[in-house]
């Protein structure tokens, strides 16, 4: 329709029905209709019948009851329009459930199944489970990794029955304490732990019973597939995944980095198949042998990458707790200790690289030797002039201390400073110690510590200073990391010379002096054994000792270097009542080497061949 300026207009009629309105033959229920024109205003038409002329002229038609039974039939459309709202509303919160779920992923969820997203944020971690890298050998054999379990805990607020439930609880759970229980689920706490990482069968027997307010929250929990295998090395972490000992403590950053930045595991130097020969090897010769503790390590002496590194006793990383304080004890890195003879061969280089002695200098050994007070004495006394190969191969106290006499006092010092060996060595790991120095350093102190007493230093730091002289030269950093493409640190601390001389030296020592058990034909093992006495109340006890062998192979051009620590072995009949390292530490030594160089790869090479050639260290392997 249109009006008369041209515009179109519309008009809408209302039909009103009585619904309560007498019926009668024929007759239909009274109606009215109304019609508004949008241009006009309002204007009343009635009908007094159901005409159909009384609709013509309106656009648009609409009914509108009157009368009880229409109030009846209002009411229940209201109550249709608030069901219809209700079901929106459900569905509009599934939907932002869904949507949270699909961002956020699984939620902890209730043992009684119910979600436990009521729980506030502020109860749990701000940042989060902690993810760890996992940790693998220069192989990619896995040695730790995450796996996510349930731990349980209780929204307090939810509880319904606080002493039931805590029955309940322990009935599954009986290392619960109750008392605790009953008060943790009465204090209104949002979310309190209960048990951190427990087993799946635990969590289908808590959810089994069907407990309001007790639920379960994944978390990742550190395993270690090997075992006790390289524990002193990889350590252990909490209950939070934070790590607290070993590498997973030293290199906690760059392991929780590895983790979030998804570069991929943590690579150690170690060969878990090395690792494996020399914790074996050990624990027999701490069997045989009835040693209190053993150590043993296998270095790469042109990188110092740690092939090997084993404390006995050891410990299982998966429950740390369980094991004592002796079994979590690093011997390797963590103990200091006088090392005997050993130090003997650095006495040696120190003296021919200063230029103090030749390889022809001779020591007056007939008759002990006199100082402050104190008297030196050789174990395997030859009682005439030594040479310097001499002194070395028969371990001769009086030629060391003789031959130190003539280096000097801080010569001699600074020499063993630069070798490492009056510092605390870097390592990837916490339990590295420092060596214990003695108070004041004169002559008497120079002598002793020339062969192996006055100074305690760590197996560590012995490995590190030996791969200085079977490298030709320089001084490695000791490292757990596989080093891939990086370079080595090398500093040179002693001329090729005086290295390779030296190893020559411990060569002799095993073909013809107190390390014949160590031998390995075809791998042509040099080495020098150590046997002190371990001081106590009184003085240095002759019924405890720390035997050791330091060895390198093969001697032509060495690759390897091994050092075996055995604490208080006892004499059998095997080694006719003797417990020194020729009779224990050396043939354990040998066993290692039997067993490792395949491994490592070194080629047997036929046992004619001379010495190591002189090289610069790194240029032949």
């Amino acid at each position: 329709m249109t009006d008369s300026s041209g515009q179109l207009t519309s008009k809408t009629g209302w039909i009103t029905i009585d619904l309560d309105a007498p019926e009668a033959s024929g007759a239909v229920a009274k109606a009215s209709v109304r019609s508004v024109g949008r241009s006009a205003g309002r204007s009343a038409v009635r009908a007094a019948g159901h005409d159909d002329d009384a609709h013509e002229g309106f656009d648009v038609l609409e009914l509108e009851f009157a009368g009880v039974r229409a109030q009846a039939v209002e009411s229940g459309r209201n109550r249709m329009a608030l069901l219809a709202a209700c079901f929106l509303a459900a569905f509009v919160i599934l939907g932002f459930r869904v949507l949270e779920l699909t961002v956020a992923g699984a939620p902890a969820q209730m043992a009684d199944g119910a979600p436990a997203h009521a729980a506030p944020k502020a109860a749990v971690a701000e940042t989060g489970p902690v993810h760890r890298a996992a940790i693998t050998d220069r192989n990619g054999d896995v040695l730790a990794t995450d796996v996510m379990v349930p731990s349980l805990y209780v929204d307090a607020r939810k509880v319904i029955e606080p002493v039931a439930t805590a029955d309940k609880l322990r009935s599954v759970l009986p290392e619960l304490d109750r008392d605790e229980l009953i008060a943790r689920f009465t204090n209104g706490r949002a979310f309190q732990w209960l048990k951190r990482q427990i087993g799946p069968r635990q969590q289908a027997a808590v959810h089994a019973l069907g407990l309001p307010g007790i639920g379960f929250k994944r978390e990742p929990k550190r395993v270690y597939p090997k075992g006790g295998s390289a524990s002193h090395v990889l350590g252990y972490v909490d209950t939070d995944n934070l790590g607290i000992a070993g590498v997973e403590r030293g290199l906690d950053d760059m392991i929780r980095t590895a983790s979030s930045a998804e570069s991929g595991p943590v690579m150690l130097s170690l060969d878990m198949r090395v690792q494996h020969a020399v914790e074996q090897e050990l624990a027999q010769a701490m069997e045989t042998f009835s040693a209190k503790a053993a150590a043993g390590i296998v270095l790469d002496v042109h990188t110092g990458e740690i092939r090997s590194l084993a404390s006995l006793p050891d410990y299982d990383p998966n429950q740390p707790m369980d094991a004592g304080d002796a079994a979590r004890f690093n011997m390797a890195t963590r103990g200091v200790y006088e090392m005997g003879s050993t130090f003997k061969v650095f006495t040696a280089a120190v003296a021919l690289d200063s230029g103090a002695a030749t390889l022809d200098s001779r020591y007056d050994a007939r008759e002990p030797l006199r100082v402050a007070g104190y008297t030196i004495n050789d174990y395997h006394a030859e009682e005439r002039w030594l040479t310097v190969p001499e002194v070395v191969m028969h371990s001769s106290n009086i030629g060391t201390a003789k031959m130190v006499l003539d280096v000097g006092v801080e010569q001699h010092r600074a020499y063993l400073d630069r070798l490492g060996l009056l510092s605390r060595p870097e390592l990837e790991l916490p339990e590295v110690a420092k060596p214990l120095l003695p108070g004041q350093w004169y002559e008497v102190e120079a002598m002793t510590i020339s062969f192996g007493h006055g100074l305690a230093v760590s197996p560590l730091q012995m490995a590190a200073a030996g791969a200085a002289i079977a490298n030709g030269g320089f001084r490695v950093s000791p490292t757990l990391l596989a080093l891939r493409d990086r370079e080595p640190q090398r500093e040179r601390v002693l001329k090729p010379s005086t290295a390779n001389a030296v190893v020559d030296l411990m060569r002799r020592v095993v073909n013809e002096g107190t390390g014949g058990q160590a031998d390995v034909p075809g791998y042509e093992v040099a080495g020098k054994t150590g046997t002190a006495e371990k001081p106590g109340r009184g003085g240095y006890r002759r019924d405890r000792l720390l035997t050791s062998f330091l060895s390198v192979f093969p001697a032509s051009a060495p690759e390897y270097l091994v050092l075996v620590v055995l604490d208080e072995p006892k004499a059998t009949k095997q080694t006719y009542g003797f417990a020194t390292a020729g009779w224990n530490a050396a043939p354990t030594t040998g066993a290692i080497i039997r067993r490792v160089a395949p491994i490592l790869g070194v080629r047997p090479v036929p046992s004619a061949l001379p010495g190591p050639a002189v090289m610069e260290a790194g240029l032949v392997r």
